[in-house]
């Protein structure tokens, strides 16, 4: 079939080819069978190709929203930094301000003329735009190619013009005219610079309210002067207002000099200065600077996600206001606390919001990104809201693990036992010195345990499973249970008390299905024959297994002394009892299970033939004799080895039916007459 991965495949030279090759019908039907069961397999192979391109597509779509949302979260977040830091250097040049408004008046004849120059030009060159351009600052205009945000394919080459409040967008028809394709607030956009690839160089993310789009510029010049004049015309609005006024200007000190001058020849009319109007000016000259600047300084490096350092700066300033010589000391020392509980209160709320996020599929890798937002707010005090918070983030890993577990058929009781086992471990050792904390890990334990129980009852204890199926199930659940008492919780009793409701209900029902079936049994009242010498000796062996020896019950070759619904019941019997065992090792559920023995015993005891069949009434008794003498004993040992419990209701009824049984009663032998003396 290499023929068909040629490039140059002809249809009608293979089948020319074909027909020549071939001899009689018989060939080519059989050739026709091999290319069709290849055309299957190839058919099916691009359908899982497909399939899995089309689910790695789907993970990196997610990974990219992802990490655009990031982006324009970062973006937003370096912004307004960024407008801080700006005003907080318009207001230490305050001094130069006269020379700015200077420049500013020459400066503004000239950007008149450049407004009306782009009005003019959009009113011309821009077809379908109707909007007023009257009174608009102008900032930027050029061409941009407009990419495709999955492969960078170039989509259209489009043509920007910028004002301060409006970014007109304009497509480039193919004879070079410009036609309106739509308009967006800068202020309510935002830009992220997109790092050079291979394939495409100089593009920039603009994040609109219609979504996402990339556009990209000729030069890296041409990009970078586009992101400063959109963040110019995104805080326009504030730089406009700083260059209005001016910033109030300290007295000068020859001023004061004369007016002291002045006021000392009339001492008369001067009033004597209060210690009140003395002490500001020695407060505020005694402020530390770093004290001044601590809570830009903080929300900066919140911004920057450095949370320890931002945790480190609070707390030293909390150290320094609470001392008493230092707060009366310092004039502005309720607003500086203001201010730190505001940035303090923005810190934990990053931080928990840091927590809520670091929830992932996997519980390890969750709980170890949570470690480090868990660390800081436990050194804050928020030992409550992170507990809560961790909580419901290792509710979700939980969660999505069984679902996942139940989905591929997996074990989930040792999974579910293991994750809770390493969420109370990274709990208590992450507020070992938060003793308060614990009782919320209890809780939350005991509603995990519920839900537990409850996906347990939905998909693996339900109505009409075998017991071996339940006791098997309750097994795999009990032995990773007992492995969280090595940590000091133990939640054995709890989980047996939400299980016992619905096993009961099994037992019960198993109960009724075996006693039906015991009583539709028909039984001929004759030695079991097993046909074949290896078939008696499989039946020996399996028996063996069991516990049970029945070789003194064996004549001939292929012969058994006892009946073979004997047999069956002694074989379920004991199996049943091993089962029991393993569910009796919880004290809740012993008396039901004592009761499924012994009424499964008595049903299968009370077993008479008709009294219209010919048997022999000693093989009965034999067979009733067996099952108390050599059965019964044998699965109360069993009963006590699996259970580790003594199974008294058994031991009462071994006691109680030995008694009963008497001596063999004689055959009555039929008497021959005959009228011959």
């Amino acid at each position: 079939m290499k023929e068909f991965d040629d490039i140059n495949f002809s249809v009608d030279k293979y089948t020319k080819e074909l027909t020549r090759e071939c001899v009689g019908g018989s060939d080519l039907q059989q050739r026709k069978k091999e290319i069709e069961a290849y055309n299957e397999q190839t058919s099916a192979t691009l359908k899982q190709t497909c399939k899995k391109n089309y689910m790695q597509f789907i993970q990196t779509a997610k990974e990219i929203s992802h990490l655009e949302s990031e982006m324009y979260q970062l973006s937003h977040i370096l912004i307004e930094q960024r407008n801080i830091l700006a005003s907080m250097t318009d207001g230490k040049t305050s001094s130069h301000l006269k020379a700015d408004s200077i420049e500013a008046e020459n400066s503004a004849a000239t950007g008149d003329v450049e407004n009306s120059h782009a009005t003019r030009a959009v009113k011309e060159m821009v077809q379908g735009f109707n909007g007023n351009l009257e009174g608009k600052t102008f900032l930027n205009e050029g061409a941009l190619i407009e990419l495709d945000g999955n492969d960078y394919r170039p989509i259209q080459r489009v043509f920007f013009f910028l004002f301060n409040d409006v970014l007109i967008v304009c497509k480039v028809k193919h004879d070079k005219r410009l036609e309106f394709l739509t308009e967006y607030d800068p202020k309510k956009i935002g830009v992220i610079n997109i790092k050079d690839l291979d394939g495409v160089k100089n593009a920039i993310n603009i994040i609109t309210p219609d979504g996402s789009k990339i556009y990209q510029s000729i030069t890296a010049a041409g990009k970078s002067e586009w992101i400063e004049k959109l963040e110019e015309a995104f805080r326009f609005d504030q730089q406009k207002k700083s260059k209005k006024g001016q910033a109030p200007q300290p007295p000068n000190r020859a001023k004061q000099q004369q007016q002291s001058q002045s006021k000392s020849a009339t001492p008369e009319k001067l009033p004597e200065e209060s210690p009140t109007d003395m002490q500001p000016k020695s407060l505020e000259d005694e402020t530390p600077e770093w004290l001044s600047t601590a809570s830009e300084e903080i929300q900066t490096l919140v911004a920057q996600r450095h949370f320890e350092d931002a945790q480190s700066l609070i707390k030293r300033t909390q150290e320094f206001l609470h001392l008493a010589e230092n707060k009366k000391k310092l004039l502005q020392a309720d607003n500086i606390e203001a201010k730190l509980k505001q940035q303090e209160q923005k810190l934990t709320n990053v931080l928990l919001q840091e927590l809520s996020n670091s929830h992932n599929r996997n519980l390890q890798i969750a709980l170890r990104s949570a470690r480090r937002p868990l660390k800081i707010l436990v050194e804050m005090g928020r030992s409550r809201q992170a507990s809560a918070t961790l909580l419901k983030v290792c509710t979700v890993s939980l969660r999505v693990a069984q679902r996942e577990a139940r989905r591929n058929n997996a074990e989930i009781s040792e999974l579910f036992f293991c994750d809770l086992t390493q969420v109370a471990c990274d709990f208590l050792s992450a507020f070992e010195q938060q003793p308060a904390c614990v009782s919320a890990l209890v809780v939350w334990c005991n509603a995990e345990l519920q839900y537990f129980a409850s996906q347990l009852i939905k998909h693996y204890l339900t109505k009409g499973t075998s017991l071996e199926a339940v006791a098997k199930c309750v097994e795999r659940v009990r032995k990773p249970a007992t492995k969280l008492t090595e940590i000091g919780l133990d939640i054995s009793y709890h989980l047996e008390g939400l299980l016992r409701t619905t096993l009961e209900s099994l037992i019960e029902e198993c109960k009724q299905r075996l006693l039906d079936a015991v009583g539709r049994t028909e039984e001929s009242w004759q030695p079991y024959n097993l046909q074949t010498k290896s078939n008696l000796k499989r039946l020996l062996l399996e028996l063996d297994a069991l516990g049970i020896d029945v070789r003194p019950q064996t004549t001939g070759d292929t012969w058994l002394n006892l009946t073979q619904s004997t047999v069956v019941f002694i074989r379920q019997f004991l199996q049943l009892t091993e089962h029991c065992g393993c569910l009796a090792k919880g004290e809740t559920l012993l008396p039901s299970l004592e009761k499924l023995l012994r009424d499964l015993f008595l049903a299968q005891h009370a077993l008479k033939p008709p009294s219209d069949m010919a048997m022999d009434p000693n093989f009965v008794i034999k067979n009733k004799i067996f099952l108390v003498d050599n059965l019964l004993p044998i699965a109360i040992e069993k009963f006590r080895k699996t259970s580790g419990r003594q199974c008294e209701t058994l031991r009462e009824l071994h006691t109680k039916l030995s008694r009963q049984h008497g001596a063999p009663v004689p055959r009555q032998r039929s008497v021959y007459t005959t009228d011959v003396f």
